[in-house]
C-alpha cells in the first residue's frame, strides 16, 4: 500500500493541477466547428495526461513491491521512480502546452515534492514561446479600439518576457514614458481543477494585479529601498496591463550587483525585511518570489528592489497571521512550549517538531547557535527519527498544514534560495523575521477593538513586551555582528601572519642594501 500510497501523493498533486482538459468553456458562443476542433483537443489532452498518470501509478506500484521501505534499497529505487514520474509528466507538459506548463512550473515551486519532481519540471521555467505579434494588435483592438501606433509612440514586436500564459512587451507612451505591456493574449483556457482555477483566474485578471500593485506600494510608500512599478491605467484592462518601465538586474546577479558598487548582502537584508513586513505585518503575501519577478535598480550603494509580477498574492487569515508571529517569537527566543502550542494550532499536531527544523534548520532542543549547522551527533539523530516516519507521516503532515502557511513556507524557500546566493549569514533572515513577528504582534493590539484601546493596561502590556522583545533582539543580532567580525578579524590575522614572513625577507634584503 505504500508505494501506492507515495504515488497518490507525488503523482496526483503534479498532474492533477492539469490533468483535464477542454477550453469550450464558453461552449455557448462558438460556432459547432470550433466546438468540436476544440472537443477534440481536450480530449487528446485528457488521454495524454490520463496515461501519464496510470504510467507513474504503475510504475510506483510494482517498482517499490516487496521493499522495506526503511531500507537503503528502497530509497535509491524510490529516488529514480520519482525521476522517471517527473519526467513523464515534463513530457506531458511539453505535449499538452498553455496552462499544462503552468502547471508544472507550478509544481516545480512546491517545495514539499521530492526533489526529483522539482529539479526536472524546473525545465519548464524556460520553454514558454510568445505569441504573434499579430494577435497582440488584435487584444489590443479589442480591449481599447484602437491600433498599436494610435496607442503608442514605439512598440516593440518582440516580448521582453514570454510566461506560459502571458507575454511583455517595451513600449514607449506618446509623451516618452516607458512603459512594460504585459498581455494575455487568449481567454480560451482549459478547465481545471478547483484550486488552480482559483489562483490562475486571479493571475490571469490584469486588473486584479494592478489593484495589488498599488496596495503594495502604499505598504511601503516610506521604505526608501522598495519600488512598485506605476499602473497607467487609461491602457489597462482584464488582458492588458500597463506600467512604468524599470530598469535593473536580477536580484540575485551577484556580479552586477558588485559591478554596480552596491552590497549583496545589503540587497538581501532588504529583500528579507519586505517580504517579513508583508507576512507578519500586513497578512498578504507576493505569492511567485522569484529572481525574475525581483530586480535591483539603482548603483554605487543606492539601489532600490523592484516587486514586479502581482498577479497571485495571498491573503493571510487574521488568526494564522497571528500565530504565525506567536511561532516565530517562540522559536527564535528557545520557548519549546509556546512553539509547540501555537506548532498544534496551525495543524502541525504531533509533528509540531518539525516545524523549527522546516524554518530554522534546527531542533529546540539544538545547542548549536541561531543559523549555525546543527552538530554532526545531532544530524544523525535527527536522520535517524525521520527514518522512523512512513507516508502516511508525512502525508498527514502535509494535510494537517493550514494553505496559508504551505504559501508562506513556498515564499520562504524561494527567498532563502536568493539570500543564500546574495552571501548573506543565515541568522539575519531569522533575526529580521523574529522581529517583525514581534511588530506584527504589537501591530493587531495596536489596531485592535475598541475594547483593547479602552483599556489602558491592555495597551501598556504588550507595548511594553514588545519593545523588551526587541531589545532582547536587538542584543542578539548585535552579538552575531559581533561573532562575525571577530571571525573577519581571524581570517585577516592569519593572512597577515601567512604574508609577515615576506615582509621580514623584503626588509631585511633593503636594510642591507
Amino acid at each position: 500500500m505504500r508505494p501506492r500510497r507515495l504515488a497518490l501523493i507525488t503523482t496526483f498533486s503534479a498532474v492533477s493541477y492539469a490533468i483535464a482538459s477542454s477550453s469550450a468553456h464558453d461552449s455557448a458562443s462558438a460556432n459547432p466547428l470550433e466546438f468540436s476542433i476544440t472537443a477534440e483537443q481536450g480530449l487528446v489532452r485528457s488521454s495524454r495526461a490520463i496515461y501519464t498518470f496510470a504510467a507513474n501509478s504503475i510504475d510506483y506500484k510494482y517498482s517499490l513491491r516487496g521493499l522495506d521501505y526503511k531500507s537503503d534499497e528502497y530509497l535509491e529505487i524510490r529516488s529514480m521512480v520519482h525521476s522517471r514520474a517527473a519526467k513523464r509528466i515534463l513530457k506531458l507538459c511539453e505535449a499538452n502546452k498553455g496552462f499544462y506548463i503552468k502547471a508544472g512550473q507550478f509544481v516545480a515551486s512546491l517545495q514539499h515534492l521530492p526533489k526529483e519532481y522539482t529539479s526536472i519540471l524546473s525545465a519548464l521555467q524556460d520553454q514558454a514561446l510568445p505569441c504573434a505579434f499579430e494577435v497582440i494588435e488584435v487584444v489590443l483592438k479589442e480591449e481599447f479600439g484602437w491600433d498599436v501606433m494610435d496607442m503608442f509612440e514605439e512598440f516593440d514586436k518582440q516580448p521582453i518576457a514570454a510566461a506560459s500564459i502571458a507575454q511583455v512587451h517595451r513600449a514607449r507612451l506618446k509623451n516618452n514614458q516607458e512603459v512594460a505591456v504585459k498581455l494575455f493574449p487568449d481567454y480560451q483556457f482549459q478547465w481545471i481543477i478547483p484550486e488552480f482555477e482559483k489562483t490562475s483566474l486571479k493571475e490571469l485578471d490584469f486588473e486584479e494585479e494592478g489593484h495589488n500593485a498599488e496596495r503594495t506600494a502604499r505598504f511601503f510608500e516610506r521604505n526608501k529601498y522598495v519600488k512598485i512599478p506605476k499602473i497607467f491605467w487609461d491602457k489597462s484592462s482584464h488582458r492588458v496591463l500597463t506600467m512604468e518601465f524599470v530598469h535593473g538586474c536580477k536580484i540575485d546577479d551577484v556580479e552586477v550587483l558588485r559591478t554596480a558598487g552596491i552590497d549583496p548582502q545589503k540587497v538581501a537584508r532588504v529583500l528579507v525585511e519586505i517580504f517579513a513586513q508583508m507576512i507578519f505585518v500586513h497578512g498578504c503575501v507576493h505569492g511567485d518570489p522569484h529572481p525574475g519577478n525581483i530586480l535591483v535598480h539603482g548603483q554605487t550603494g543606492r539601489f532600490q528592489i523592484v516587486l514586479l509580477d502581482h498577479g497571485l498574492y495571498r491573503e493571510l487569515e487574521e488568526s494564522f497571521r497571528i500565530d504565525f508571529c506567536r511561532l516565530w517569537k517562540a522559536l527564535v527566543l528557545g520557548d519549546t512550549l509556546e512553539a509547540q502550542r501555537v506548532g498544534e494550532r496551525l495543524g502541525a499536531g504531533k509533528f509540531f517538531k518539525f516545524l523549527p527544523i522546516i524554518f530554522m534548520g534546527r531542533t529546540m532542543e539544538s545547542t548549536s547557535g541561531l543559523g549555525e549547522r546543527m552538530s554532526d551527533e545531532e544530524r544523525r539523530k535527527l536522520r535517524d527519527e525521520m527514518r522512523l516516519l512512513t507516508f502516511g507521516d508525512v502525508s498527514q503532515f502535509m494535510e494537517g498544514l493550514p494553505r496559508d502557511l504551505l504559501i508562506v513556507l513556498r515564499t520562504d524557500g524561494l527567498l532563502r534560495s536568493i539570500i543564500s546566493k546574495l552571501g548573506a549569514q543565515p541568522w539575519m533572515r531569522l533575526l529580521v523575521n523574529a522581529k517583525h513577528a514581534v511588530s506584527g504582534l504589537s501591530h493587531r493590539n495596536s489596531y485592535g477593538t475598541g475594547a483593547r484601546r479602552a483599556s489602558g493596561v491592555a495597551v501598556k502590556k504588550p507595548q511594553f513586551e514588545y519593545l523588551n522583545l526587541q531589545l532582547r533582539l536587538e542584543l542578539l543580532e548585535m552579538t552575531y555582528k559581533l561573532k562575525d567580525l571577530y571571525g573577519s578579524f581571524l581570517q585577516l590575522l592569519g593572512r597577515l601572519r601567512k604574508r609577515l614572513p615576506q615582509w621580514l625577507k623584503g626588509l631585511n634584503g633593503y636594510m642591507v642594501l
